[in-house]
């Protein structure tokens, strides 16, 4: 039985499908399949365009809860982390001089001056002393009194400002550490608590101490400082439910949040059809939310102290603590604020713009200068340089995000460790172009202008 034709091997009219008239296509023809396949490449870069917003508008709002939920990971809920942070509250001038008043003024409402020189003048009396005499030891109360607390501040500030207090701060809040995570999401116990819309502290190893010392200085009544006085205010808001609901969430979300913000941002340049303009937007976009999240902390600083009152903790001592308890958030916000700036710069620099343009001729100008001088000295690339000409904008472009990873994963950068990436990385780019502009011989071609081939010996 023979087989029969196949439509792929002959067309209704006897020709092969190898004829030349197969694929012919009228003028007509060609002018409508060449307006469906700009229509399909229009609708494919719109589809592209549309899901590279919808990642930047997820990574942009995303990215300051990254930044806020990984300091509650990292700092808050974390033992070291948070030790770190408070640590420095008990060097502070401002805070040590709260608790001396604090701690003075409990000390001095448990020793009764006016019974000590009302006794006195009764002793005097009953012994038959002058009238005089007896008025002048009624009027020893106010001087007694002033004595007596001079004494009393004295010894209570040479505990808080030693290094006896500073290691039973650390140590405390050490221990105290699962106290305040306990506190963040609800649960009510341990030497941190939530009392009303007030978190305390409890002082007690501080006041036990200061106790002894005033009881060995000869002040016996001290040891009856009651317990309920040894708690200081920390802070005072009627947003504690919130503060608690909002902490239990970011805790959970801390680990994957900043992994998903920055998975949605790569996606976001590599889905969009202009993966540099993308880079340019999203590194824009990404700096601004960053001032406005640390315009965020200064309007929450200035309702955190206008929410404490004076009589509680002084406006000095709660913006130290304010300021200590989120300065690593803060510097966390001014870092990714300045790797944006610099990313921003870095996708404009390699962009068609009058003065990026400028500023590669210059640059280039001089690496090659530098390049071809080494030629000259027989110091050659060849191949290695070679290949880094042809592929200078993958390596460019390697290094940069290199350095931008660095700054990302770097555990709380400085201000110095910034300026030691960048300074590395324009040093490691400087050097790949001056290694690809000393080729040598081997890199003059067709291609290669007489002012090369005359730079080379």
């Amino acid at each position: 039985m023979a087989p029969s034709a196949s439509p792929a091997s002959q067309d209704p009219g006897g020709a092969s499908s190898d004829g030349p008239d197969r694929h012919a296509l009228t003028a007509t023809e060609h002018a409508e399949y060449e307006r469906l396949r700009r229509a399909a490449k229009v609708r494919h870069r719109r589809a592209r365009q549309v899901g590279a917003s919808v990642l930047l508008l997820l990574a942009l709002l995303l990215s300051p809860l990254a930044v806020v939920s990984a300091w509650v990971h990292d700092t808050v809920t974390n033992t070291d982390g948070y030790v770190e942070t408070v640590a420095p509250l008990a060097s502070e001038p401002a805070v040590q001089q709260a608790v001396i008043n604090r701690l003075t003024d409990r000390v001095m409402t448990n020793i009764d001056v006016g019974a000590v020189t009302s006794a006195l003048a009764s002793s005097l009396k009953d012994a038959g002393a002058p009238p005089r005499v007896v008025a002048g030891a009624d009027a020893l109360k106010g001087p007694l009194e002033a004595t007596v607390r001079g004494t009393v501040d004295r010894v209570v500030t040479r505990v808080i400002v030693s290094d006896t207090f500073k290691r039973a701060w650390v140590g405390a809040n050490r221990r105290a550490h699962a106290a305040v995570t306990n506190v963040l999401t609800g649960e009510n116990n341990g030497v941190i608590r939530a009392q009303g819309n007030t978190i305390q502290l409890d002082l007690g190893q501080v006041v036990n101490q200061v106790k002894q010392r005033l009881v060995d200085a000869g002040f016996e009544k001290a040891s009856a400082i009651p317990a309920p006085d040894r708690r200081i205010t920390l802070f005072e808001t009627k947003q504690l439910d919130k503060a608690q609901a909002t902490f239990r969430v970011l805790d959970v979300v801390g680990t994957w949040l900043p992994v998903v913000t920055i998975a949605f941002a790569a996606l976001a340049v590599w889905v969009a059809p202009g993966h540099r303009f993308m880079l340019l937007v999203l590194a824009t976009g990404v700096g601004v939310m960053m001032v406005l999240l640390i315009v965020a902390l200064a309007v929450a600083r200035r309702a955190y102290l206008d929410s404490v009152p004076s009589s509680a903790l002084p406006p000095d001592a709660a913006a130290v603590i304010y300021d200590t308890f989120v300065r690593f958030l803060r510097d966390s916000a001014r870092t990714l604020l300045v790797v944006s700036v610099i990313t921003a710069l870095s996708a404009y620099m390699f962009g068609p713009g009058r003065g990026a343009s400028a500023v590669r001729r210059t640059a280039d100008r001089g690496t090659t200068a530098t390049g071809h001088a080494l030629t000259r000295t027989g110091a050659r690339t060849g191949p290695v340089g070679r290949w880094l000409e042809d592929h200078r904008k993958w390596t460019t472009g390697c290094v940069i995000a290199a350095g931008v990873l660095a700054l990302l994963l770097w555990n709380e950068p400085t201000v110095g460790a910034l300026a030691l990436v960048i300074g590395i990385v324009l040093a490691v780019l400087i050097l790949l172009a001056i290694l690809a502009a000393a080729t040598g011989p081997a890199a003059a071609g067709p291609a290669a202008g007489p002012e090369d081939q005359a730079a080379t010996p």
